[in-house]
């Protein structure tokens, strides 16, 4: 015979599994009038808990032990930022900024954009023969 405690975990991963899904850290595309897809993005934690046992300590068979037990979880969402995707490109709108560090780091890939774009303009114009 199978021992109770496996019967709660199964029926408590269960349910923690039907809490949680991927459409909760990645949502679902929000289009927008101007062409961009709007994706918001969730850090999601979980937790969980299951114990029981038997309270008997007669010398009764296994099968006939009087059962105690509980699980318990918590889940935290917490939004994380914003994937906007658009024709050329793909920008990360954090929910929140803490530092100037992660300010500058954040617009890192548009200063790189920025700069590949300078650099073309400017290796067009010396094969056309002119100064940009």
């Amino acid at each position: 015979m199978e021992h109770p405690i496996g019967d709660l975990m199964q029926t408590t991963l269960e349910n923690i599994k039907d809490m949680v899904d991927v459409n909760t850290v990645i949502g679902e595309p929000i289009p927008t009038g101007s062409g961009a897809t709007i994706i918001p993005v969730s850090k999601v934690t979980f937790g969980f808990v299951a114990g029981g046992g038997e309270y008997d300590k007669n010398q009764l068979p296994e099968e006939e032990k009087p059962f105690a037990g509980g699980s318990s979880a918590g889940v935290s969402v917490q939004p994380v930022g914003f994937l906007v995707v658009q024709q050329d490109s793909v920008k990360v709108l954090p929910a929140q900024q803490y530092t100037a560090w992660e300010r500058a780091l954040n617009a890192a890939p548009q200063l790189v954009e920025d700069v590949k774009r300078l650099l073309q303009k400017k290796e067009n114009a010396a094969q056309e023969g002119r100064n940009p």
